[in-house]
């Protein structure tokens, strides 16, 4: 296919999403491969003096160049993925994942690189620069850059076959989801479940040409189910199908669990590591999976006593509602009739405030008073799918900072979740400023008719998080693109995220927007009350949940993997599959027991469909978040002391984090903005209450 007409190799800075085909993936990417090979090849056959321009800065040009023609296709596969366009998408995987996993292995452009590292060039290098040929050097060493050939060779197949396998297990929980429904055409099976949600599954139910409500695993689904039917038979059935996704069938990942923990553990140890999170955390915050532990370990003991009242509290409610024993199917539900019992609300008497395009418009306008970034909505064909929308950013001097996509709706074709990615990193560049791209995609409760789409509270939270990073992306002004925006440590990276979500429980901030989507009236004083007492509502469990997933995200890697590639040593790997994967299973079930009221809750733990870990990039990261939250919680206290709009403290810290990306170490920015180190008595007071901290 001509160069000039794959819209995968357009170098527009608006994406031609609309034109993109899966014909289009192979050729497109194979082709820039096979350039940016070439480009590595003579970088690396240079025989001249090794310089920052010709060595590290057209170094990052190849890889920028590349990337920026893989991203587009695998955005496409996260939101519009169809059989053909991952057919064609897997092929060229194993080339993608080998050019990058070979790249750091070239031992002539290892030499070049560490010939400009050791001259008086570099010495004289400072700032963002000096940092940047720092992590260079680091990241070929952490790559095997120093290994011998053999090592090498063995490290690129296992990067390779590494790829592959975590692309399938995210295929496997999209096919798995998407591949259940239940048809229920007794409307007294859905007694409690509101109004909307009713309606919406009455309507999937005649596409299909089927009567009554049809029941899919998409989160819009399952939460209302969960939630609020009074049916406790139909909670457990939905319940069992989401949380089992991929445990059997055509879809098992168990047997991927185990290949995946022992391939992880394979790479750390010859690239001379004791564990995979030694090897994972050497460059973020934590720096060793024992300091990450230790977190952990000291938040589950300040969080036990709190947790264990929620369990005692939820206990003897469930028994008021005629429930004997709490089982994972009643905890949502108990937990919801509880809160409207306590605080007399709940999610649905919120919902009518929060209008998704009002709540967009709140959210930008806070942006601007706070931060002095204003954002405009343009309207473009370039787009993937009707649902998603383009919008343009702008600093107070009117300079284009930014644009992004985003696409708020779930699909059968689309991955679950929320998240945010960039597509074109800018930044100060000669003569002038080349804005950054990025999107932000969420599964939220679509429109309903003429209704338009009303959020949770939940989900209001959700989209500023969301758009925490996309600030953090669209505001970087760091020269080089890989130090710059959301390429930071990713135990710091969730601070701009969960910062933003602290907004929404602001009285001042949601009198921009929480508005009756009919009547144009403000969130009643005493429905903002409610929800602000109900805020630390069940607090010690969300905690603990959170302190489960990272702990056992740890042990998995740390203790469970070595294990397991020591017994496989011997065995085929089929085989080892096969039985390991029930292994993972048990020891997953096992590690959980500590964190849940009693065993069948750890019994339905859902590794198998946990994609942050085995197709995301949470493997051995998963702490993070809390890690996060104590910096974000103890970065808004000097928000809340000097005014959450207050446009000076907004400067402070876009000058101080958001616009410095990796340019400097986490903890000095940190400093810069509070003037101290971070105190977690600000995470544990919100979460908790005023004893904990």
């Amino acid at each position: 296919m001509p160069h000039q007409i794959n819209p995968l190799l357009s170098d527009q800075f608006r994406i031609p999403f609309h034109l993109i085909r899966a014909e289009h993936v192979e050729s497109g990417i194979r082709q820039a491969l096979e350039e940016a090979q070439a480009q590595v090849d003579e970088l690396a056959g240079l025989t001249g003096d090794a310089t920052w321009l010709n060595t590290i800065e057209r170094l990052d040009a190849i890889t920028e160049r590349l990337s920026r023609c893989i991203t587009p296709a695998s955005h496409l596969i996260s939101v519009a993925e169809t059989p053909e366009l991952r057919a064609a998408y897997n092929a060229v995987l194993p080339e993608i994942s080998a050019f990058f996993s070979r790249l750091p292995l070239n031992a002539a452009l290892w030499r070049r690189v560490k010939a400009f590292a050791d001259p008086a060039e570099a010495s004289q290098l400072a700032g963002t620069r000096a940092r940047h040929l720092m992590k260079t050097v680091r990241d070929f060493r952490r790559a095997g850059a120093e290994l011998g050939e053999e090592d090498k060779e063995r490290l690129q197949r296992l990067q390779v076959a590494l790829a592959q396998l975590q692309q399938k297990f995210g295929e496997n929980v999209l096919d798995a989801t998407a591949a259940y429904e239940l048809n229920v055409t007794d409307e007294n099976r859905l007694a409690g479940v509101p109004e909307a949600a009713l309606r919406r599954a009455s309507a999937k139910a005649e596409e299909k040409g089927l009567s009554g409500w049809l029941l899919t695993l998409d989160y819009p689904s399952v939460e209302p189910i969960l939630k609020h039917c009074e049916d406790r038979e139909l909670r457990r059935e939905i319940h069992h199908a989401f949380v089992t996704r991929c445990r059997a069938g055509d879809f098992d990942n168990r047997p991927l669990l185990a290949r995946i923990l022992r391939m992880r553990h394979e790479v750390a140890t010859i690239l001379g590591y004791q564990s995979f999170p030694d090897y994972v955390l050497e460059d973020r915050m934590a720096g060793k999976g024992e300091r990450a532990i230790e977190f952990e370990r000291d938040l589950v003991d300040r969080t036990r006593s709190s947790w264990q009242r929620d369990v005692d509290q939820l206990r003897d409610f469930a028994g008021d509602l005629g429930i004997d024993r709490v089982e994972p199917w009643d905890v949502a539900f108990a937990m919801e009739r509880l809160r409207k019992a306590r605080f007399d609300i709940d999610d649905e008497a919120l919902r009518p405030y929060f209008p998704l395009d009002q709540v967009l418009e709140g959210l930008f306008g806070i942006v601007q008073r706070t931060f002095g970034f204003r954002v405009e909505q343009h309207e473009i064909t370039e787009l993937w799918h009707s649902d998603a929308c383009y919008y343009e950013m702008f600093d107070e001097s009117d300079q284009q900072v930014g644009a992004f996509y985003t696409d708020w709706f779930p699909r059968k074709e689309k991955r679950q979740g929320a998240w945010m990615n960039d597509f074109i990193t800018g930044g100060p560049r000669e003569g002038g400023f080349a804005p950054h791209l990025g999107v932000i995609c969420g599964n939220f409760t679509p429109s309903d008719g003429d209704q338009p789409a009303l959020l949770t509270h939940r989900e209001v939270e959700t989209i500023f998080h969301e758009f925490g990073h996309l600030l953090h992306h669209c505001t970087s002004r760091v020269e080089i693109a890989g130090r710059a925006g959301i390429h930071v440590a990713w135990d710091w990276v969730e601070l701009p995220s969960q910062l933003m979500e602290n907004w929404t429980w602001e009285r001042e901030a949601l009198d921009l927007f929480a508005l009756h989507h009919e009547t144009g009236k403000a969130l009643p004083a005493d429905l903002f009350d409610r929800m602000v007492a109900a805020r630390r509502y069940m607090g010690g469990w969300a905690q603990m949940r959170q302190l489960s997933l990272g702990t056992v995200d740890l042990a998995l890697h740390g203790e469970l993997a070595p294990m397991l590639s020591a017994d496989a040593s011997d065995d085929a790997d089929g085989a080892a599959d096969e039985r390991q994967g029930g292994e993972v299973m048990a020891f997953g079930e096992s590690r959980f027991r500590d964190f849940v009221p009693h065993p069948s809750f750890a019994e339905l733990h859902s590794l198998t469909s946990f994609t942050h870990l085995f197709a995301g990039g949470y493997a051995s990261g998963y702490y993070s978040y809390l890690w996060s939250e104590v910096l974000d919680a103890d970065a808004f206290t000097r928000f809340k002391r000097e005014g959450v709009f207050n446009r000076e403290t907004g400067r402070s810290y876009v000058d101080s984090i958001l616009s410095r990306g990796d340019s400097a170490e986490p903890e000095q920015l940190f400093r810069e903005f509070m003037g101290r180190d971070p105190d977690p008595a600000a995470l544990l007071e919100r979460n908790l209450g005023p004893a904990s901290a």
